[in-house]
């Protein structure tokens, strides 16, 4: 999640970044699978699961918005 908020940081217009604590919003958590975290959710279409490297994280982005 932190590499996401930094993204958001450098391009407000482009990114949204918001952590949820699964623990606290479970429903929330349920609807959309959450069974680790850091778990990162690009517009209910991508997905990135763990602590990744800003490359992964980038060309997931990319993958998921080009959809």
């Amino acid at each position: 999640m932190l590499l996401a908020y930094q993204m958001a940081m450098e391009n407000p217009k482009m990114v949204l970044a918001e952590g949820v604590e699964a623990m606290e919003f479970q429903e929330l958590s349920q609807q959309y699978g959450i069974s680790g975290v850091p778990d990162t959710v690009i517009n209910a279409a991508g997905r990135v699961v763990g602590a990744v490297p800003e490359q992964q994280m980038l060309a997931e982005l990319i993958r998921t918005l080009g959809k």
